[in-house]
């Protein structure tokens, strides 16, 4: 038989897929998903039985939480980046590393075909084809839902003629969730007026009381909260458990798809931006001015290169390295205070802070310069754009 890999994640695409594929096209279906922070152990017990009465050969459910962070999540947050200012990559960034674990294992049981469940109309059969192509040109991609352009009714009724009669009744929020956040898609990110309601949330408003917390961050990295030490993807989910009960870190992302259409989506990622804005304040602390400036535009092309599947492109190495080396001195504690729908930025503690008093103190008395100084260093920088308009004559 035709050995091939699904990448499987136990919705109604991706069980047509399985069924379509070993029943009617005569595949050895071996069904993996790719666990960044998703599915709980239940859950994934539950998708390897769906997965075998849907007649494939095999089931795998490969962890790569570790691999999540350690490939991408790490220089999002080196990087701070929201895209548009705004959405944490939650799912786009999950995708590339889904697609690189899911072409291993294809390599490695020898298989020479690969399908995924993604449609003609987003992101992820981007993200994923490329990935298929870069790393393996010469597996096939098989993609059914794509190519025969078939809607939700049919999958349904294909399924149930073949006696899989599971309750494919459309949940009105659609929830994809993972490491580093969770979007939230329903009828009123379709247009561009509609609110996403309270109830749309997975997360709920359980805590009202202000609550402090202190995060620790050794090198760039989220080593610990408050004191207590533990790896940096464990600390992720940690602080979104505590964030989360605030109603934390809820907007809808507005942005351009890869494919050329303009697309809403609701999310929720306590954790995420909690995080990205305590870094970001020790490093403005911490770094000069240059550092940040260049550190801001660069990431700004990783996240938008990251977005668009180009994870592979050797230039992403480059920055990441950039982003790496930035990070040697972003070290200390950020003190943030939980609130409501909301959070505060209290302050920093760093030995490699650069407001250091012995310096003097900014609009105070200076300690390391004379007037004399100041005087001439302002003429100086004042020389080009005088020499201009004596030139020009212009005000």
């Amino acid at each position: 038989m035709k050995k091939l890999v699904l990448a499987y994640s136990g919705g109604l695409d991706t069980s047509y897929c399985a069924k379509y594929l070993s029943k009617d096209q005569g595949f050895e279906v071996h069904a993996v998903s790719v666990n960044t922070g998703g599915f709980t152990e239940n859950e994934i017990k539950i998708m390897e039985e769906k997965a075998y009465a849907l007649g494939v050969a095999s089931y795998t459910s490969i962890n790569a939480l570790s691999i999540f962070y350690n490939k991408v999540v790490k220089y999002l947050i080196y990087g701070n980046i929201l895209k548009n200012n705004t959405y944490p990559l939650s799912v786009s960034a999950e995708r590339i590393v889904q697609a690189i674990e899911i072409i291993n294992h294809a390599k490695k049981i020898g298989a020479g075909y690969i399908a995924h469940g993604s449609t003609g109309a987003g992101n992820d059969q981007v993200r994923f084809d490329m990935i298929f192509q870069i790393l393996a040109p010469e597996i096939e991609i098989i993609t059914p839902i794509r190519d025969l352009k078939l809607s939700r009714e049919s999958e349904i009724a294909y399924l149930q003629e073949n006696g899989i009669e599971y309750s494919w009744e459309k949940a009105k929020y659609s929830i994809n969730k993972g490491l580093w956040g969770t979007s939230v898609g329903g009828s009123e990110t379709l247009t561009s007026h509609g609110s996403l309601p309270e109830e749309a949330y997975p997360s709920q408003l359980e805590e009202t009381t202000p609550k402090q917390v202190t995060l620790t961050f050794t090198k760039g990295e989220l080593t610990a909260i408050d004191g207590k030490e533990n790896t940096p993807e464990i600390n992720i989910q940690l602080l979104n458990e505590i964030a989360s009960k605030y109603a934390i870190g809820r907007d809808i992302h507005v942005g351009d798809t890869i494919i050329g259409i303009k697309g809403r989506v609701g999310f929720e990622a306590a954790a995420p931006l909690v995080i990205i804005k305590a870094h970001h304040l020790l490093e403005k602390h911490v770094l000069t001015k240059w550092q940040q400036h260049h550190k801001e535009y660069l990431a700004n092309w990783y996240g938008m290169l990251l977005h668009e599947g180009q994870y592979l492109d050797e230039v992403m190495r480059n920055m990441e390295a950039f982003l790496s080396d930035a990070q040697k001195n972003v070290s200390g504690d950020v003190f943030v205070t939980l609130l409501p729908y909301r959070f505060q930025l209290d302050g920093i503690s760093s030995m490699h802070d650069l407001m250091n008093a012995s310096f003097g103190s900014y609009g105070e008395m200076n300690k390391g310069w004379t007037a004399d100084d100041a005087k001439g260093f302002i003429k100086l920088t004042a020389n080009q754009n005088k020499i201009y308009y004596h030139v020009n004559g212009e005000s």
